[in-house]
């Protein structure tokens, strides 16, 4: 059987399952996932740093997932080909940026997993502790 795809409604869906997740709205409505009131997936309104290199128009549909350490971001944006990219606004800043019209080249659990680390990545450390020891992970677990 073939993995599922992700989707948009993925994200809300599993960044709102994680414990002690709120949401907060930005000026334009956007969602902005936050533990313990850190955010840790964001979804971005057009900005200049993020534009189509053929049309020179801002992306619409970015999604900001923190990331465990610059080294997984440095996995996750150096092939061309991934779905995921940064730009000089987040140099030095532990976070990726993804499309929303290229989640489907994620597979619903890769994406799980992404919004997993992005919440342990920002959770403190004892929510992260009791949730990983809930998951059958060792607090020096996986992540």
């Amino acid at each position: 059987m073939r993995p599922r795809r992700a989707r948009v409604e993925d994200v809300h869906e599993l960044a709102s399952a994680m414990p002690h997740v709120t949401v907060e709205h930005g000026v334009h409505g956007n969602p902005v996932y936050q533990v313990g009131r850190k955010s840790f997936v964001f979804f971005r309104t057009p900005r200049p740093d993020a534009v189509d290199p053929q049309t020179g128009e801002r992306y619409p549909d970015v999604i900001m997932f923190w990331v465990p350490s610059e080294g997984d971001k440095a996995a996750l944006v150096q092939d061309p080909g991934s779905p995921f990219f940064t730009t000089p606004h987040f140099d030095g800043h532990p976070s990726v940026l993804l499309r929303a019209s290229r989640i489907g080249e994620l597979t619903h659990q890769e994406l799980k997993e992404l919004i997993e680390d992005a919440w342990l990545s920002r959770a403190s450390p004892r929510r992260r502790a009791a949730w990983l020891a809930a998951m059958g992970d060792p607090p020096t677990g996986r992540r």
